[in-house]
């Protein structure tokens, strides 16, 4: 009689979440977002802002490595609206990005990896309390922003034909 298969073991302390430690993640968002000083000032940047300078994909290789993040937080249970929270940072981050000179500029001040990176730290410290009332509050005001930014170009025309007109 054949004897059957016996199960894998994992050694203990094995990394079950595929190298997204808190440890991989923060060296990610130090690489990524402030692992460079411009000596005598206290500016620091990554590659993000360097790789946002390729024309065309360098923002779209950015956002990827950035979603490294959000996956983190997706498997270690953050709720939705932070998740969604995180991708609009993600978004922000890229979208200003494609503005040539002052998306490159942004891309110093808008540490998009960070901030993630400090969303899966908030979780994981105290997951107990309801921060998503944070996390709503910065989508409403980007939401706001948005609005005003699409309104701005209508109202700005709503005038110019009302001083054509008189």
């Amino acid at each position: 009689m054949p004897e059957p298969l016996e199960p894998e073991v994992l050694p203990p302390n094995a990394p079950l979440e595929f190298g997204l430690s808190d440890a991989h993640l923060d060296r990610l968002a130090q690489v990524l977002d402030d692992g460079f000083a411009i000596p005598g000032t206290n500016l620091r940047f990554g590659l993000d802002p360097i790789i946002g300078l390729l024309p065309g994909f360098g923002d779209a290789i950015g956002a990827l490595l950035s979603f490294v993040f959000v996956f983190a937080g997706w498997r270690r249970g953050l709720p939705g609206i932070t998740l969604l929270r995180m991708v609009v940072n993600i978004g922000v981050d890229s979208i200003a990005g494609t503005l040539p000179i002052f998306g490159d500029l942004f891309d110093f001040y808008w540490k998009s990896n960070r901030m993630n990176y400090n969303l899966l730290r908030r979780h994981a410290l105290k997951p107990h309390v309801n921060h998503t009332w944070r996390d709503w509050t910065f989508l409403w005001l980007i939401f706001f922003i948005l609005v005003a930014m699409a309104l701005l170009p209508l109202a700005v025309l709503g005038a110019i034909i009302y001083l054509l007109r008189r």
